[in-house]
């Protein structure tokens, strides 16, 4: 069986309701999730539904698309880590990297972790269905020589997630001291192994339940 640690039990719907937050963050209490990750609105709701217990409170930033202003992305990720989250899972402006602007997607990350500081967790989405294999690589490296404490293959919300082969290019580019989370399209143990088994060390999926056989 999968250690419930593995799991960022996640609900970023637009349309999801408090009552539908609530159910999330109660089942990460009942399975002992890593964390519940939700959009900025609702992270002061889970912080406060997840204060006696260990699971964390993770928020995205610059979701889903990437292309907020870096200052907009900093005030969103300072008011989130107000707010209680204790992870922030951001994406990257695919355009720029695209465009190899490096310098700029590196100080980009590199001001969203100094606004974490060493005690909240920062997650990179590089999006790899967006991406070459040259372009997940480089945005690894970026993320790496950033100080970010995990890359992400995917928001859930393009063309697609998270494939077993981005995952092991991913771990194979950042090395064992850095996390890659997969997300994305995850809906059975199997494919939930296969990411582990490529190098995930953290796996976000709505559809956690289902996968842990509940």
């Amino acid at each position: 069986m999968i250690s419930t640690k593995y799991f960022d039990h996640t609900i970023l719907n637009a349309d999801a309701t408090e009552q539908d937050v609530l159910k999330i963050c109660e089942e990460a209490k009942k399975y002992d999730f890593a964390s519940v990750c939700v959009n900025q609105y609702y992270t002061s709701f889970v912080a406060k539904q997840l204060q006696d217990s260990d699971v964390k409170v993770c928020t995205v930033v610059g979701f889903p698309l990437g292309q907020s202003d870096t200052r907009v992305k900093v005030f969103e990720t300072k008011t989130a880590i107000e707010d209680g989250a204790q992870e922030i899972d951001m994406v990257i402006n695919v355009g720029a990297l695209k465009d190899k602007k490096y310098d700029f997607i590196r100080n980009e990350i590199k001001a969203l972790k100094n606004a974490c500081g060493n005690d909240v967790i920062l997650k990179v989405i590089i999006e790899t269905c967006l991406l070459t294999d040259d372009e997940k690589v480089m945005a690894c490296k970026l993320s790496k020589e950033a100080g970010a404490d995990f890359v992400k293959t995917s928001t859930g919300f393009s063309k697609a997630g998270a494939k077993t082969p981005d995952v092991k290019l991913m771990r194979e580019t950042v090395g064992q001291d850095m996390g890659v989370k997969a997300s994305g399209g995850i809906h059975s143990e199997a494919e939930a192994l296969s990411m582990i088994e490529a190098g995930a060390s953290r796996l976000g999926t709505s559809a956690t339940l289902t996968i842990i056989g509940k």
